[in-house]
């Protein structure tokens, strides 16, 4: 364990911590996704002059083979925010460690006394640390950042499943009076969901991405990561993504740009622009660069029209949703769902060891991650464009993560688990409490009704409708694309888990119609796609 503020380094970064200079009332342990010092007043009201602990941990980044581009970013906002920190008046320990957070905090506790910290968003965090908090050794105060306490979700949709979206998004836009007007939502209706479903065809233009300044501490951060983590995917470009607070207002300044015409495109997909109209914002806010309310104020405070606003504000309290289920199932370890071992690599690694806890699979799929999520070509333009985007970023936008890369994994049968770890791993933006729910709730069906009234599923005709892909591929939609047929497979393999669910009629009812020679060639589909993949081959048209 390195102290920066204790000991010298030839570090650029590390000559600029300072030593803390005057006594303080006690340490807070801020971590990797609390640096916002606004979540620190609550604290010092409460028990005086604070000084900041910052811990970079080696065992945090090596839990899991994150994306080099996440663990950059992680990296250089912590190495950003300690430096603001001390510019702001705030005495700062800044400790590097190859432990994990427990044993460098147990460390500490002799020369800081008992240590402050903010409750934490991500389970791992807190299951990590219980043993200190039993212990009296760190002190869990209140986190501020969340737009919602867990009484607006329970009181709107209760402790058990099934949850539902819809009663708690209500209950927040009653009781906060966003887009509201005399009780009643603005525009007559709470959600324009028919008016945010616009396929893309290049006008408007989309704004062009933002190009960081990369400065010294990225640099050495680009340094550290390249020498400690080169066994992890991706590379590192932190032109890319904000990490000083002068990064932060240039992205928050895209933000309100891009809500202009946000809605009516937010479930178009284009290779013409990988982001289109979304604002990117959920990295900074998840690590509470932005904190969420400013993210709501900048909407309602813009020009766009109600469509736009109001589709930006639901994503704001979706996150809030899917937090509040997250916590109150114990990271769904309190469901009563089908479950079954896995690895917890992604299937990065040529081998890996199953975990020793069973994990929801509400379909008891076991398809093991195919190596075309990790960028061996697929055939399938939408899914190795979406691939492309998160090696190139760790970043695609919502409809690629959940109509593409989570759809297909889906109808191939590919086990939960590994996907949801895929997505944790590749992503810059997700962390336990928001990639579990939306990948194993929604992306795969892997809770069961527990979140969703029906899978989310699609053949090529959606991706068509909603994408240029089909037209920079060499399956056609209608005629040789394999996905439809995946579809019916899909449907038909699983129909016995789908009897009664009314959602489904339709669909369910149009399998049955399908004849047994189409009804074959659909399996035959399917499990031809399945060992194209799982050999590394890349599917053509001619294969059909």
């Amino acid at each position: 364990m390195i102290d920066l503020s204790s000991t010298s380094s030839q570090s650029g970064f590390a000559q600029r911590i300072l030593a803390p200079s005057e006594p303080v009332d006690a340490w807070v342990w801020v971590s990797y996704d609390q640096l916002n010092l606004e979540l620190l007043k609550g604290i010092q009201e409460r028990i005086g002059s604070i000084g900041i602990l910052l811990i970079e941990s080696e065992s945090k980044g090596r839990s899991r083979p994150f994306h080099k581009q996440k663990l950059a970013f992680v990296l250089s906002n912590l190495r950003h925010f300690a430096l603001e920190a001390q510019v702001s008046g705030y005495q700062v320990r800044y400790v590097v460690s190859k432990g994990g957070y427990s044993q460098t905090l147990s460390s500490l506790r002799g020369d800081l006394g008992a240590i402050h910290c903010i409750a934490h968003a991500e389970r791992s965090t807190r299951v990590e640390v219980q043993s200190l908090v039993e212990q009296g050794d760190l002190i869990v105060h209140p986190h501020c950042g969340w737009l919602t306490p867990r009484a607006w979700f329970t009181d709107a949709v209760g402790e058990q499943p099934p949850f539902r979206m819809d009663p708690f998004y209500r209950s927040v836009r009653k009781k906060t009076g966003w887009l509201m007007q005399d009780g009643q939502p603005m525009g007559g209706k709470y959600s324009f969901d028919e008016a945010n479903r616009h396929p893309w065809k290049g006008d408007p233009p989309a704004p062009s991405t933002p190009i960081y300044e990369v400065d010294e501490i990225d640099e050495e951060v680009a340094t550290v990561i390249g020498r400690v983590f080169s066994e992890n995917p991706g590379r590192v470009d932190l032109s890319q993504l904000p990490t000083s607070s002068a990064d932060i207002e240039q992205a928050r300044n895209f933000a309100v740009q891009c809500l202009t015409h946000f809605g009516t495109y937010e479930d178009a997909m284009s290779t013409e622009s990988r982001g289109l109209f979304h604002t990117r914002l959920a990295s900074l806010i998840n690590l509470h660069r932005i904190m969420p309310v400013q993210a709501i104020h900048f909407a309602l405070e813009s020009t766009a029209e109600l469509n736009n606003v109001e589709g930006f504000l639901r994503q704001l309290i979706w996150r809030e949703y899917v937090h509040h289920i997250h916590a109150v199932t114990d990271g769904f370890r309190t469901l009563e769902v089908n479950r079954s071992l896995s690895r917890r690599d992604a299937n990065w690694f040529e081998s890996a060891p199953l975990d020793n806890e069973l994990h929801p699979n509400h379909l008891e799929q076991t398809f093991s991650l195919p190596q075309a999520y990790w960028g061996q070509k697929s055939g399938l333009a939408c899914l190795d464009e979406s691939v492309a985007s998160v090696m190139d970023e760790g970043w695609t936008h919502h409809i690629p993560r959940l109509m593409v890369l989570s759809n297909i994994a889906h109808l191939i049968d590919v086990h939960p688990r590994e996907l949801t770890d895929w997505f944790h791993v590749a992503f810059i933006d997700a962390y336990d409490w928001v990639v579990e729910p939306n990948v194993l709730g929604m992306g795969t069906f892997a809770l069961g009704s527990a979140m969703m009234t029906k899978p989310y599923i699609a053949g090529s005709a959606y991706i068509n409708r909603m994408s240029n892909h089909c037209k920079k591929c060499e399956f056609h939609p209608k005629k040789t694309c394999p996905i439809s047929r995946l579809y019916w497979a899909y449907l038909d393999r699983h129909s016995p888990a789908f009897m009664g669910n009314h959602r489904l009629s339709m669909a369910m009812k149009n399998v049955a119609k399908r004849s047994d020679e189409q009804r074959s060639f659909d399996h035959k589909t399917f499990l031809m796609v399945q060992d194209a993949l799982a050999n590394g081959r890349t599917l053509r048209p001619d294969e059909q």
